[in-house]
């Protein structure tokens, strides 16, 4: 089976175009997957330029035209944005565009025709002007593949973690912490886990509270919804410690490797040591979708876009954990 990921353009006013086009530079992507991009050529074509890139773009009509040689850039052009778009500025037309490169990438996985989506980032106020009420990539492509049961993970060198909640005030976070959802992410990290490559992972659930709680002293959060979670997959037999106090956890992950994966409760709580531990190499996932998606671990970078000086490390990284993953999910 041929793995086929499908890129798409994301923010036609950031930076998506150009950590593409310095993506698919590297030729062993080509020699890992077929990438397809998903987006608007005129965009493309205008980044091409600004990066110094020597790419050429093809367009094709349907993936199965795509030839995956390296140095031709296969497009799916939805010719949906102006070509004089300007860069680093909040627009309706370039938020809804960003939104139908998702939904055309989501119409392919569920075809059969692509086996991963990797994600350009797009900017949540030209999202919602652009008529589109979502919060993120995340919210966007459960909707659209009806999935109930998913979870963000973000990948690093030196530290995974998976997220119970995500991106709700923080107040309402601590109420979303249930046992029922917290063995849901549990499950995700395991299944997860072993697409990263481990076979037995070793899984670390994070606290609520400080210090866990203390015995109830700080909150019962952690005795209460916590840690029936984690009993129930230690029953299944499998790895799992905590929960773990988040001031020493991410210490024990990441510098002392004592786990594969840790289950955090809430945003900040995952992405802070994400970011602090290398901020141009972490990877977001989507988690529990029909389809791996992956994605770069930052933003639309308006004040930068446009000048050629994007960082495309994280874009690289996002195409080779896609396939990486794809080839566990679809060949093992």
């Amino acid at each position: 089976m041929s793995l086929v990921l499908a890129i798409t353009m994301g923010d036609a006013a950031g930076i998506g175009a150009e950590v593409i086009i310095k993506a698919l530079e590297d030729q062993r992507i080509y020699e890992l997957t077929r990438p397809v991009v998903i987006g608007d050529k005129k965009i493309l074509e205008r980044a091409l330029p600004i990066v110094k890139s020597q790419l050429k773009l093809r367009v094709i009509n349907d993936v199965e035209e795509a030839k995956s040689e390296f140095g031709v850039v296969d497009v799916i052009d939805l010719d949906n944005v102006p070509a004089d778009l300007p860069f680093s500025q909040v627009s309706p037309i370039a938020g809804k565009a960003a939104y139908e490169y998702i939904e055309k990438a989501v119409e392919l996985a569920q075809a059969g025709k692509i086996q991963a989506i990797v994600t350009a980032p797009l900017n949540k106020e030209a999202l919602h002007a652009g008529g589109k009420m979502f919060p993120g990539h995340t919210e966007i492509l459960a909707t659209l593949s009806n999935t109930k049961d998913y979870s963000m993970m973000l990948v690093s060198p030196k530290l995974n973690v998976i997220h119970v909640t995500t991106h709700v005030q923080l107040r309402k976070a601590c109420d979303l912490v249930t046992k029922e959802r917290v063995a849901t992410v549990i499950d995700l990290a395991y299944e997860n886990a072993q697409m990263l490559g481990f076979k037995a992972p070793r899984i670390a659930v994070a606290g609520l509270n400080p210090h866990s709680g203390e015995n109830g002293m700080f909150g019962d959060e952690d005795e209460k919804e916590i840690v029936p979670a984690i009993q129930s997959a230690q029953a299944k037999g499998w790895n799992v410690t905590g929960p773990v106090p988040p001031d020493t956890l991410f210490h024990r992950a990441a510098n002392l490797d004592e786990f594969d994966m840790v289950v955090v409760m809430y945003h900040d709580q995952g992405h802070i040591p994400i970011k602090l531990l290398g901020f141009d190499t972490g990877v977001n996932v989507t988690v529990g979708l029909p389809f791996i998606r992956t994605s770069v671990d930052h933003g639309t970078a308006f004040p930068i876009a446009g000048k050629g000086v994007a960082d495309s490390r994280s874009m690289t990284e996002a195409l080779y954990l896609a396939a990486k993953m794809a080839r566990q999910k679809y060949h093992d």
